[in-house]
């Protein structure tokens, strides 16, 4: 329970400075009667707010599973499985791929074909490291089946494996409308929702990296300590 009123919370104050920057924290009755100046709206286009909602239910369904994870672990002590040395490797696949998507939503020029590569081949590189991951735990015996801490591995990273999947699908979609396309205000709009879907799940898996290295649970037994 506490983890997810962590992350709630997290969620909650992310949210908040995501729409202060939008403007939808404005208070025009305050504001000055004057000339209308003719302008576009402050608000979020709507598929930037969409998706946003998106990676919220998607960070609820990650938050509750870490949950579990934790208080399954707290009430029968098990051994948490090591992860390999690989990890790190495709830690730093995803974020390149987050940062080249950043990047191509901001780029109007030639590079933006480039930093698109880059997003999509990054991004098939962890997925590809995930599976590696997996056969490495496998053949040592951390089996799907075996240890309670290795299925809630498998389960976790899946799932979030899963997500990234779908994420080059909709990129793949994004490439498809790029060649159909010449005007700049339809290029960007799904280059920038590829961006945010992937920051998202890059924030989503340092969360779920620090869950499995066993540092939920010292972050619960801090807060039992605080309380008594």
């Amino acid at each position: 329970m506490t983890v997810i009123l962590t992350f709630l919370a997290a969620i909650a104050g992310i949210a908040g400075w995501w729409l202060s920057r939008q403007g939808l924290m404005s208070k025009p009755w305050l504001e000055s009667v004057g000339p209308v100046p003719q302008t576009e709206p402050s608000h979020p286009p709507p598929y930037r707010l969409g998706t946003a909602v998106l990676l919220a239910v998607i960070g609820g369904l990650f938050a509750m599973l870490g949950s579990a994870f934790v208080m399954q672990i707290d009430e029968t002590p098990w051994q948490l499985t090591p992860l390999p040395n690989l990890v790190w490797l495709n830690t730093g696949l995803l974020l390149l791929s987050s940062l080249a998507l950043h990047f191509a939503s901001r780029d109007d020029g030639q590079s933006r074909q480039i930093w698109l590569v880059v997003g999509s081949v990054t991004a098939v590189g962890f997925l590809l490291g995930q599976l590696q991951i997996w056969t490495t735990l496998t053949q040592n015996g951390y089996e799907l089946s075996g240890a309670p801490a290795a299925s809630f591995f498998y389960l976790i990273t899946g799932l979030h494996g899963l997500h990234i999947l779908g994420g080059l699908v909709a990129l793949g979609w994004v490439w498809l409308r790029l060649s159909q396309t010449d005007e700049r205000t339809d290029r960007e709009a799904p280059i920038g929702l590829c961006a945010l879907y992937w920051h998202g799940l890059l924030v989503i898996w340092l969360l779920l990296l620090a869950l499995l290295l066993g540092l939920g649970n010292e972050f619960l037994a801090l807060c039992r300590s605080a309380l008594t």
